[in-house]
This record gives C-alpha cells, sequence and structure tokens, in this order.
C-alpha cells in the first residue's frame, strides 16, 4: 500500500539546535515524510515516535538518526521532553552519496533509526550540536556548501563509528525483507558495472520473478528502481560538489555517453543533469 505524507525540508542547507521541547515536537503530531536528514539526541524525559509506521520509546541519551524518506510521527510522552538535534537540508544531502558514506551502516540505520548511547558518547554528542547551534543561528556567521559539507560528513563518520560498535542483533525479519537487504547490499557493490535485474537474482541465487515480486511486495518498487536510486544519488552527489563535467561524470558512472547518462538521469530525476547542477 502506498501512502501520500507530507513533505518537509528544512528552511536552510543546516540548522542545529540545543533545546527542542514540546513546542516544536508538536509539530510533528501528524504523520510526514522527511527530505532533510536530521541527527538528534535526547537530552531529558521520554516519548513514543512512530519511524517509519513503527513505534519506538525515545529516552534520556538516545541517538535518533532519521534519514531522507524517513516517514515520522512525534505521539505521547510521559513528562518533559528535550532533544538537541542537527539537520540537513535535501540541498545539502545531495552533495554526497549516504550510502557510501555511511558504508555497511545504511540498512543498519534504517532497520534500527534509534539506538542508547553510553553517557560520554551521549555527552560529546551533545556539546558538538551545542557548538553547531552556536554557529548556525548567529546571523553574523554564513557557512559555505564546503562547512556544509564539512559538518555533515563529521556526523555520519560518527554515526557510522557508533552503529559499528553497537551490540547488533537485528530484529526478526521475514525472507522477503532479509533479501531486500542483500539486494540493496549487492547492489552498492556492483553498481557501476551492473545495472541487470537478472544479475542481482543471479547473485542471490533466486529467479527473477521472485526477485521482482518479493522487492515490489516489500518496497513498492521494481528492481531497476532499486538500482538506479543508488546511480542517482552517486550522480547527485558529483554535480553537486565536483567540478566534474557532465561527461565525466557520465564515464565515471560507467555510462557509455553523456547522452545516455542525461536521459538516465532524466527518468528518475525530471531534470536533465545541468538544470538540476544549477538549481
Amino acid at each position: 500500500m502506498n501512502f501520500d505524507f507530507p513533505q518537509v525540508d528544512l528552511p536552510c542547507p543546516i540548522l542545529a539546535w540545543s533545546d527542542v521541547t514540546e513546542d516544536i515536537l508538536n509539530l510533528y503530531k501528524q504523520s510526514c515524510r522527511l527530505k532533510a536528514g536530521i541527527f538528534a539526541v535526547c537530552r531529558e524525559g521520554k516519548m513514543t515516535a512512530t519511524i517509519n509506521l513503527i513505534d519506538y520509546e525515545i529516552k534520556p541519551n538516545d541517538l535518533i538518526t532519521l534519514l531522507p524518506g524517513s516517514i515520522i510521527q512525534f505521539r505521547e510522552r510521559t513528562e518533559k521532553v528535550c532533544l538537541c538535534f542537527i539537520g540537513f537540508s535535501e540541498e545539502s544531502l545531495d552533495r554526497i552519496n549516504l550510502i557510501q558514506a555511511l558504508s555497511g551502516c545504511y540498512s543498519k540505520i534504517v532497520e534500527c533509526p534509534i539506538v542508547e548511547l553510553n553517557e560520554n558518547t551521549a555527552d560529546y554528542l551533545k556539546d558538538y550540536i551545542n557548538l553547531l547551534t552556536k554557529v548556525t543561528c548567529n546571523e553574523e556567521l554564513e557557512l559555505t556548501p564546503e562547512m556544509t559539507e564539512l559538518s555533515l560528513k563529521s556526523i555520519l563518520l560518527g554515526v557510522e563509528q557508533i552503529y559499528k560498535k553497537y551490540p547488533w542483533n537485528g530484529h526478526s525479519i521475514t525472507r522477503k525483507e532479509e533479501i531486500c537487504r542483500e539486494l540493496v547490499s549487492l547492489v552498492t557493490k556492483h553498481y557501476l558495472n551492473e545495472r541487470r535485474a537478472q544479475f542481482y537474482a543471479n547473485q542471490l541465487g533466486i529467479s527473477l520473478q521472485h526477485l521482482s515480486t518479493t522487492v515490489k511486495q516489500v518496497t513498492g518498487k521494481n528492481v531497476l528502481d532499486i538500482i538506479a536510486y543508488v546511480v542517482i544519488m552517486d550522480a547527485k552527489s558529483k554535480l553537486k560538489s565536483t567540478n566534474m563535467t557532465i561527461q565525466e561524470i557520465a564515464y565515471s558512472l560507467n555510462f557509455p555517453s553523456a547522452s545516455f547518462f542525461g536521459k538516465y538521469f532524466k527518468r528518475y530525476v525530471n531534470m536533465s543533469p545541468q538544470e538540476y547542477r544549477n538549481s
């Protein structure tokens, strides 16, 4: 079943806030889909949140990682709640390849967006967010895109290290969900050279029809959409954060020509690579 949720982005490339209370959280009492990326730490209190249609309890020193595309709804609370957070707009996120930046942790974050931090790690993150709050809320300072990108990469590096060290047991998943997770992992390894659905079916040891049906049932997308998602994420990051020509980007992504790359990009983004770069 497909759900249409309001799309929510940040009004600026980067925004940090060290004291997010109920007044702000109440704005998200209705479900919405994030275009931005949000990284938050609970400072005090407990509350329930629905993330990607699954209920979670948030408590002090929990790290909440909301990747773009996440569906969120903050619900009931039992006491005063306060979070600190740093967020990056869709435009900022498009400058990097999130899947590559998060290495092997991307699927873990999607599966478990909330993890409990030890007190020292939580304090380090709170201090860093406090610093960025002072910077982003100072009207006399203007962060360049390069500075915003550096801040984002530092946060992603920290989150990656947290997830790598976090005792990971995972939750019970179905075989269909496991196939989709393995597919994403394979695509991130082979997308530069292999964009055929049959290749991934062979790697998984299942028929193409079984793979196609499973992916459609679990994600609502087809296999080529999953492959394209990773390819386009890489293309967007190169268009926004490098001086590579369109042709150089096309070749780096193993397209036979800039023209072929342009048609592929426009099919999924609804604008040409140059239009996207200039947007």
